[in-house]
């Protein structure tokens, strides 16, 4: 993908991003589902660089950004993004992360929102445990020959199965993204999910925020969106008939969605 610019993040490690719409309008930044790059956001990108500057990056362990060793921590996630804020100039912006990006986008809501103002946590959780299973994830994916194991399974969490069962384009493009990704990456981010747990920090956001769930996600279920909006001040919860990518099984919906809540 042409456009991609680099920033270093704190610890060395290199953060690819890429930056759509016209200087001056507002920003909004887009953060990643586990498994995925910014490629994930394609279906939105024109239509949201019609309203703002919209700023997408590959989650460190993914895509073009770099790959550190060892297990990550969501404060090096959230700080992330604020390192990539600060180097290029932007004081405050939008904020939409989807499933892990979503972990990222509370992590931000509790801890910086002098640089957000409007909040989107989409087919998120504020608590994904117990920590048993992901170490045994860790385990798995670093074991496996390959990504091609892990792929199916994490298909067959985000899409519901007549779009599995069709090869849908759009479900080949994700299974290039989870088949491309670097198994050190996965493995590193999925410690993020085991030690993350947001559930009673989250009543500190004071942002405006969005909530929205998919009614058939298996993965953070709707009732993990619900728990959000209820402990967010004043969160507005929409549940759409989606599973985990919410974005890409119903995008007008979504978009409508996103840009009420925004503009």
């Amino acid at each position: 993908m042409t456009d991609l610019n680099f920033v270093v993040a704190g610890d060395g490690t290199r953060i690819a991003y890429r930056i759509d719409g016209e200087a001056g309008k507002p920003v909004l930044v887009l953060s990643n589902s586990i498994g995925t790059t910014l490629r994930m956001w394609d279906t939105q990108t024109e239509e949201l660089s019609r309203h703002f500057r919209v700023l997408r990056y590959d989650m460190r362990g993914h895509g073009d950004s770099g790959v550190p060793a060892g297990a990550y921590s969501l404060d090096r996630l959230g700080r992330d993004v604020i390192e990539l804020l600060d180097a290029l100039g932007i004081a405050r912006a939008h904020f939409l992360g989807l499933s892990l990006g979503g972990f990222v986008g509370q992590w931000l809501g509790v801890h910086a929102p002098e640089r957000i103002d409007r909040l989107i946590l989409s087919n998120t959780s504020p608590y994904l445990g117990p920590a048993a299973q992901w170490d045994e994830r860790i385990a798995a994916v670093l074991q496996a020959p390959d990504m091609s194991g892990t792929a199916e399974i994490f298909l067959a969490n985000w899409f519901p199965a007549h779009m599995l069962a069709a090869k849908e384009p759009v479900v080949e493009a994700f299974r290039a993204m989870l088949l491309a990704t670097d198994r050190q990456g996965l493995a590193g981010s999925y410690a993020v999910v085991r030690d993350t747990d947001l559930r009673r920090t989250i009543a500190l956001i004071d942002r405006p925020t969005l909530v929205i769930a998919g009614r058939h996600d298996t993965v953070t279920a709707a009732s993990h969106g619900e728990q959000i909006a209820a402990t967010v001040p004043g969160a507005k919860l929409v549940v759409l008939p989606a599973v985990h990518l919410s974005n890409i099984e119903y995008p007008v919906e979504f978009m409508q969605v996103v840009l009420g809540f925004l503009r």
